[in-house]
């Protein structure tokens, strides 16, 4: 029996040793040679369309510096499709909230990624806080990204002709000026001038449009001491005893009759806790009583940044918008 079983063994031996004589070494390929599927299987092999790519396949630019305002370095994060393959994209410009003080602006990459999924550059702006300098500098900064990634349009493959911004709270605010104030000197910078800071549409996520208004509904916050939010926003003032000061710093100031003005896309909550949601209404009955191109969308329910404003509904919504106002 041991005779029998050693013999097997030195068979078996002899196959594997010819089978492996027979299987050719395939030497390594290069990088720009196609590359062959394996049309191997297994028994119990089930095969897994795994989709589309998602935004885990992002190029991720961190802290680019795209200016020096009153001493400050000024930065972005652009987030981009890894594979664009040669072709620009439409960019947006988002400018995050923070009632004008130090944004965090990385708390928002993740949830901007989800545009690249859509054919976005989507550039996060910071922005000069109130505490380092009072408005309009946010509105300056904001201006001046839009030029730098114009600039840079072939570094960054977005298409130049198709720039959009769009910001959440005071982000929304500074987003609104970009709109709304193009060609306005006192409101921009000499930083990369020759090229413009001109957008396709803007997008207003719950920010505040007349910041005189706001003490006259309900809300969890202060709007008019001069450490408010706003106070500190026009220079440590008081809101409703500066009205010059506070006129200024409104978006609603700027619409006027006979401007040629990029369309704009409006979301507030009902149950905004910080930016009252008559902010919105005031902004869209001035656009429209003034012939502007808007959409205005009330989210039932919906508190100061809550999930409502994350959804696939209502980025599909956003990007229907965005895809309308595209230059073709």
């Amino acid at each position: 029996m041991k005779k029998i079983l050693t013999m097997v063994s030195f068979i078996m031996a002899i196959s594997m040793g010819m089978a492996q004589e027979k299987r050719a070494i395939v030497p390594p390929l290069k990088a720009s040679e196609p590359f062959p599927e394996s049309t191997l299987s297994s028994k119990r092999m089930m095969v897994l369309d795994a989709g589309p790519a998602r935004t885990e396949q992002i190029n991720y630019a961190h802290d680019v510096k795209y200016a020096t305002h009153s001493g400050m370095d000024l930065h972005l994060q652009i987030i981009a499709p890894s594979a664009i393959n040669g072709a620009t994209l439409p960019c947006i410009i988002f400018i995050p909230g923070s009632a004008w003080m130090k944004q965090n602006v990385y708390n928002s990459v993740f949830r901007m990624a989800k545009f690249t999924e859509k054919g976005y550059v989507v550039v996060l702006v910071e922005y000069r806080p109130s505490s380092v300098a009072p408005f309009p500098a946010q509105v300056q900064d904001a201006k001046t990204a839009v030029r730098y990634m114009r600039k840079n349009a072939a570094k960054y493959k977005i298409d130049e002709k198709n720039i959009f911004v769009w910001g959440d709270s005071s982000g929304g605010h500074t987003a609104l000026f970009v709109g709304l104030t193009q060609d306005m000197p006192d409101l921009d910078m000499p930083d990369y001038n020759e090229f413009s800071a001109g957008v396709n549409a803007t997008v207003d996520y719950y920010g505040p449009t007349d910041i005189s208004q706001m003490a006259y509904r309900p809300s969890t916050m202060d709007h008019t001491l001069p450490d408010s939010p706003e106070g500190l926003l026009i220079g440590k003032k008081n809101v409703l005893e500066s009205p010059a000061e506070a006129g200024k710093a409104n978006p609603i100031a700027y619409i006027k009759n006979g401007k040629k003005v990029a369309p704009i896309l409006i979301m507030h909550g009902s149950k905004d806790r910080l930016v009252p949601f008559e902010q919105s209404v005031l902004l869209a009955d001035a656009l429209d009583s003034h012939h502007y191109t808007y959409e205005f969308y009330k989210l039932p329910g919906a508190d100061h940044g809550s999930f409502e404003f994350w959804t696939e509904k209502t980025f599909d919504t956003v990007d229907a918008f965005l895809k309308e106002n595209m230059a073709k």
